[in-house]
């Protein structure tokens, strides 16, 4: 059971190798954003510990149960209660996100946690990244999905090894699996590794893998508000890909909008518009991606050096 979210981890299935676990999530610190609405503020703090998160404002009828320290509710549990849990959930995460980031960096491997929420064409975009870069970069993946390997198949077709991550009734991967999944892996010194994340657009955003950068995915298809419903995934994430666009002329997706609500929640965060379909933007990510792996390849370059 993940505390921090909620979510039962199930059984987790690394590489079909029949090496079950429970997930075991982790700690360090997240980034975290709440609008500040004037008229709208709350004071969490004063609450007694005992006292639910949630209250209905008189003037709107609104349920709120992101309220108190632990910015959530869980029956039974004191908002005290909840911030201990999540502290030593995200402390044990954060520990094991480290090991991999080292490990990764040793090697010079620049690795992405791609995040959104179901249906954003994440392994369709992964696809068509992975067939323009062959050849050129060794690259390899890791698929986080509850069930099936479906995914993984996909991209395996490409000719990129990929490397299934079943969590079972667990919602997001967390750093303790996919350092088990980087021990099954033969991964090339100065690569590309791809994450990709379940999707969710909730849970994800507080466990950090290991990763260089978090790249959230937004469809075109899902509405230009999701930065704000969903502030603490795009607060965390580094890029957001703009994707489906293509699909523009059939819609009413307001794109300066989705981009104004993305740098609201988080100023410094890069966009990128893709479409696998059309091509559009693929060469522009490919770019970033090339100063990434560059950066990557340099570092480990001069941690390598005799002193």
């Amino acid at each position: 059971m993940c505390t921090v979210c909620g979510c039962g981890a199930g059984e987790v299935n690394i590489g079909g190798a029949g090496r079950s676990k429970s997930a075991r999530p982790k700690e360090g610190p997240t980034r975290a954003w709440k609008a500040a609405t004037p008229g709208h503020e709350h004071a969490p703090e004063a609450q007694p510990a005992h006292q639910d998160a949630s209250h209905i404002h008189a003037d709107h009828q609104h349920l709120h149960f992101g309220a108190g320290p632990a910015h959530a509710h869980a029956p039974g549990l004191s908002q005290t209660q909840m911030v201990k849990i999540e502290r030593d959930i995200l402390g044990k995460n954060d520990a094991c996100a480290e090991a991999n980031r080292r490990q990764l960096a040793a090697r010079g491997i620049f690795a992405l946690n791609l995040v959104s929420s179901p249906g954003s064409g994440k392994t369709t975009l992964l696809v068509r990244t992975l067939t323009e870069l062959a050849g050129r970069v060794p690259a390899a993946v890791i698929e986080g999905d509850q069930q099936t390997e479906f995914d993984a198949e996909r991209i395996r077709a490409t000719g990129v090894p990929a490397l299934q991550i079943n969590t079972g009734k667990g919602c997001h991967l967390d750093a303790d699996m996919v350092g088990r999944a980087l021990a099954q892996m033969q991964l090339a010194d100065d690569s590309l590794l791809l994450i990709e994340n379940v999707g969710n657009l909730v849970c994800p955003a507080a466990f950090d893998l290991g990763e260089a950068h978090k790249v959230a995915i937004l469809s075109v298809t899902e509405g230009e508000d999701k930065p704000l419903k969903y502030p603490d995934m795009f607060a965390a994430a580094d890029l957001m890909l703009l994707n489906k666009v293509d699909l523009l002329p059939h819609l009413t997706f307001d794109v300066e909008r989705a981009i104004r609500y993305a740098r609201r929640v988080n100023p410094d965060i890069e966009v990128i518009r893709t479409s696998s379909t059309s091509g559009e933007g693929i060469g522009e990510w490919l770019a970033w991606l090339e100063r990434g792996m560059t950066k990557a390849r340099a570092a480990r370059a001069v941690t390598t050096q005799p002193a």
